[in-house]
């Protein structure tokens, strides 16, 4: 039975992230929401944006697909650290040249004010749902295993937690969450080294012991051979390098931390550093997932529907049994809500910021700081209630499968900032206005009906319909199947239309 502690212990933090957020937002003004006004410390964002990097899906779902792929994620982690060295040393000094406050505005400068609109636009949706996706996932994890031991429903559990965010982010922002990311990915890191920890000990092993275990059950496996697989190392770690260039270099939530700092020598250093720690910390998730596997196979968990604990559900289940006795459980579901919180409050900061600067204009628009200050709040509010209505439309769609769906769901839709960026740092040549969006369109509907044909089964399991498609798969794709490679395909795709919709002109920007 799940003590009434861990509830406390859930209510003691928040009030600590309140009393945090209290003390930030003091005297707090817009520069102070967007960007810190330009002021924080590169160690405290360094270190924060590991936890956001990682985010709650991290936590569950790939120490849950050891099981099924062994440490082969750890390909895709390479290109990730591959691509922190282009955002460091092509992304970031652009931007710190041109002082911007949206990274969109580089395109608006570059590609005319229709390019800034769209760049704008394909990141609010691809961050609404990437952050909503990750929400449900770790609020539905709390529902199974925590609040319905109190009969709390999970309307009331995702209501309170969004409150609870847009609470400590509304008034201080940036500036804020510089902060409070930093108490959360504490939390995180020192959650999955315990947890690690307690596993490996009632393995009666050590870390020595634990890894020998993982390969005699065959969980090590590190490389991909096969090309036409989707976890093939190439694509891996190509795919890797450029989510890691889009998502972050092209993603405004993460670049506002970034340009916060400063100068751009302290905001290089903070991205190489974040990088390689987390190398070693995603190792660390492999290595927990290794004995996650290790335990179940010699102490079965069940859970609530009579089956074995497995995928995403198998570490909440593990931590949270009567084996652990209550005091796993606490360290895990405060590491959970750690890993949670930076990739939620960063996002809906973040789109606050994009969707005013953006869209509104309000710099330009608003010149009264009170004025600009109510049309910010607005937003946030607006925001954090789409956040509850997406929350609600995973609910009801019911898939926990999240990490495979935010990797396809980011290759369809980050594949237009790809293009336009690429476009813009690459050339001096100037597009067509009138062909900007049927050239950002088009790289997402194609590379989503190539995905459809290279992989149908995945569409019929989401989809639960049978869409016939197995022989003309099979035809024209010989067993190949498309992995993280799909956003470099929707990348070049805008790219090419871009380049073929332009014509000569040197441009200064």
């Amino acid at each position: 039975m799940i003590s009434g502690s861990i509830l406390v212990a859930i209510v003691g933090y928040f009030l600590l992230l309140l009393a945090v957020a209290f003390y930030t937002s003091r005297n707090a003004d817009s520069e102070s929401f967007f960007i810190g006004n330009r002021n924080s410390n590169w160690l405290l964002v360094a270190f924060g944006m590991i936890g956001t990097s990682l985010s709650g899906v991290t936590f569950v779902s790939v120490p849950g697909e050891v099981g099924k792929s062994g440490f082969t994620y750890f390909q895709l982690v390479l290109g990730y650290w591959i691509g922190y060295w282009v955002v460091a040393f092509v992304l970031l000094p652009l931007y710190y040249k041109l002082n911007l406050t949206s990274i969109y505005s580089f395109l608006g400068k570059r590609l005319g004010e229709k390019a800034h609109k769209i760049g704008a636009s394909f990141f609010i949706l691809s961050r609404t749902v990437g952050a909503t996706a990750r929400l449900y996932l770790v609020v539905s994890i709390l529902d199974v295993f925590v609040f319905s031991a109190f009969n709390i429903p999970f309307w009331l559990s995702t209501v309170v937690i969004l409150l609870l965010i847009l609470l400590y982010t509304f008034q201080g922002g940036v500036k804020t969450i510089i902060i409070t990311d930093t108490l959360q990915t504490t939390g995180m890191l020192l959650g999955l080294v315990l947890c690690l920890y307690a596993i490996i000990k009632a393995l009666n092993t050590d870390f020595s012991g634990a890894w020998q275990m993982a390969a005699d059950n065959h969980l090590t496996q590190f490389w991909v051979t096969d090309v036409s697989k989707p976890g093939f190392f190439l694509k891996q770690i190509l795919g890797g390098m450029f989510i890691t260039i889009t998502m972050t270099g092209m993603d405004q939530e993460m670049m506002q931390k970034n340009i916060s700092v400063k100068n751009l020598k302290d905001s290089q250093k903070n991205m190489m550093l974040m990088s390689a720690i987390l190398v070693g910390v995603n190792a660390l998730f492999l290595l927990l997932g290794a004995v996650l596997h290790v335990y179940q196979a010699k102490n079965p968990v069940i859970i609530g529907n009579g089956a074995m604990a497995a995928g995403d559900d198998l570490f909440p289940a593990l931590a949270l049994s009567e084996a652990f006795s209550g005091g796993l459980g606490i360290v895990f579901v405060i590491a959970l809500i750690s890993a949670l919180f930076p990739s939620v409050d960063g996002a809906l900061t973040s789109l606050t910021s994009s969707y005013c600067i953006d869209v509104l204009n309000i710099q330009q628009t608003q010149t009264d700081e009170v004025a600009r200050k109510h049309k910010r709040m607005q937003v946030h509010l607006a925001f954090t209630l789409l956040f509850l209505i997406m929350v609600f439309l995973f609910r009801y769609i019911n898939d926990k499968s999240i990490i495979q769906f935010i990797i396809k769901f980011a290759g369809i839709t980050y594949g237009p900032l790809l293009g336009l960026f690429a476009f813009g740092i690459l050339t001096k040549r100037k597009v067509r206005e009138a062909f900007l969006w049927p050239a950002c369109l088009l790289g997402p509907v194609l590379v989503f009906v190539l995905d459809l044909l290279c992989n149908p089964a995945y569409y019929e399991q989401k989809l639960k319909l049978k869409l016939g498609l197995d022989e003309l798969s099979a035809s024209l794709f010989h067993g190949y199947k498309i992995g993280p490679e799909l956003i470099v395909i929707n990348g070049l795709i805008v790219f090419a239309t871009l380049r073929f919709f332009s014509e000569k002109q040197n441009l200064e920007y």
